[in-house]
C-alpha cells in the first residue's frame, strides 16, 4: 500500500478493496468536525479541546497499524456540499471549530460519513462500510459522549461490534453527564472504557 494509505485502482479506475482491518480493528471518530455554536457549545468546546490530543493521537496510532479511520459526522446544514466544503464551513463557524478542523481535519485516504441523525448507523452507509474494512470491533472517540457517541455506541452494540471508548477521547458539555455515558456503556453495552494513557490501540489490536 502507498504511504498514503489509499487503496491501489483496478484497471477500470475504481479502487480495489481495502486490506482487513488489523484485529478487526477500525477507529470510529463521531462529529469531531464541529461548529461549537450551539447551546451548550461553550461547556463543550474546552472539554473538546482538550480531548483532541488524545483523538489525534489514535488517529496516529491507527495510520501505524494501518486500521481504518472513519470520520461520521453531522453535516450542519451543509447537504449539498461534499466533504473538504463541509470541513472548511464548520472550521469557519468558530475560532474553536477552527482549531478543531487544524487537529482533526479528515485526509484524503479517511473515510468520511455523512449522518443526518444522532448515531453514525442510521440512515448512513456505516452498515455497509464496516463489513467491507473487515472491521468487527470499533474504537469511538468524538463529541458529546452522552449523545451521539452513547447512541453509536448502542447501534453499535446491537450490531455485535466490540467496542473501546477511551475516556480521555470523548467529550460532552457536562462531566456528569458524560460520566453517566461512559458508565451505561461500560455496564450495558460492554465497552472497555480506559483511556489511551493506560491502553495502546495496537494493544488493543492484539486482544484475542
Amino acid at each position: 500500500m502507498s504511504d498514503d494509505h489509499r487503496p491501489p485502482a483496478t484497471p477500470d479506475g475504481r479502487e480495489a478493496a481495502p486490506p482487513p482491518a488489523p484485529g478487526g480493528v477500525g477507529l470510529l471518530l463521531v462529529d469531531v468536525i464541529n461548529p461549537l455554536d450551539f447551546e451548550d457549545a461553550a461547556e463543550l468546546a474546552p472539554r473538546a479541546l482538550a480531548a483532541a490530543p488524545s483523538i489525534r493521537a489514535l488517529r496516529d496510532a491507527a495510520d501505524a497499524a494501518r486500521a481504518p479511520v472513519i470520520y461520521v459526522n453531522d453535516n450542519y446544514g451543509h447537504w449539498t456540499s461534499e466533504r473538504s466544503r463541509i470541513v472548511s464551513a464548520i472550521g469557519e463557524a468558530s475560532d474553536a471549530a477552527g482549531q478543531l478542523v487544524d487537529a482533526l481535519a479528515p485526509r484524503g485516504h479517511d473515510y468520511f460519513v455523512i449522518k443526518p441523525h444522532v448515531s453514525g448507523f442510521y440512515a448512513t452507509n456505516l452498515p455497509a462500510l464496516l463489513p467491507r474494512l473487515g472491521v468487527s470491533r470499533l474504537v469511538l472517540c468524538g463529541f458529546a459522549a452522552d449523545i451521539c457517541v452513547l447512541f453509536t455506541a448502542a447501534d453499535a452494540h446491537m450490531r455485535e461490534y466490540d467496542l473501546w471508548v477511551p475516556r480521555d477521547a470523548v467529550a460532552g458539555g457536562h462531566d456528569e453527564r458524560v460520566a453517566w455515558a461512559l458508565e451505561i456503556m461500560s455496564n450495558s453495552l460492554g465497552a472497555e472504557t480506559a483511556p489511551t494513557g493506560e491502553l495502546a490501540l495496537r494493544d488493543w489490536i492484539g486482544r484475542p
